[in-house]
């Protein structure tokens, strides 16, 4: 008698192996998606800040990008700052609001801490009128690392790094 189709027996094996593949993979797995999601953040966050620049060249007006609850993995809000009061005034025009899940820890140092001003020129500056440089850091889960950087020069220019460094902002 011929026999066509599989056992019982082959049946159970094959479930077992295949759940044992799938049982090691599924580490791997979740450090690729973590690292999609800090890429995503900090190219999402780069485009904003170019976002936040151009509206203020195309306005020639301060426009302010800020993090939402001063935490940039929280997401971000543009708006143009008439008042000159930035965020405090909840009056100044909302041009673009990204939120985010806050899953992915994402940092600025001194000057990029929880906002950007933008001059009518395009330059980044203090609220004083000083130029304003520096950068946020989008951090590793596990270790205080930097994993992609997204760098503001005096200039205005946005730049996107990925490289691993030591960061002691990535701790929090």
């Amino acid at each position: 008698m011929q026999q066509r189709g599989f056992t019982l027996i082959e049946l159970l094996l094959g479930l077992i192996v295949s759940g044992i593949l799938a049982n090691m993979a599924l580490p791997s797995f979740k450090s690729l998606l973590e690292s999609q999601q800090r890429q995503s953040a900090a190219h999402a966050l780069a485009q904003g800040l170019r976002y936040a620049r151009t509206e203020a060249i195309a306005r020639n007006r301060a426009v302010v990008i800020y993090a939402l609850k001063d935490n940039w993995g929280l997401g971000w809000r543009v708006i143009v700052d008439i008042s000159g009061r930035g965020p405090q005034d909840d009056d100044n025009p909302v041009l673009l609001e990204r939120q985010a899940s806050g899953q992915v820890l994402i940092v600025g140092n001194g000057p990029l801490k929880t906002q950007v001003r933008f001059s009518g020129l395009g330059e980044p500056i203090f609220s004083g009128g000083g130029f304003r440089a520096g950068t946020v850091h989008v951090c590793a889960t596990d270790q205080a690392q930097s994993l992609h950087q997204v760098v503001l020069a005096p200039s205005g220019r946005i730049s996107l790094r990925s490289e691993r460094a030591e960061q002691a902002l990535c701790r929090s």
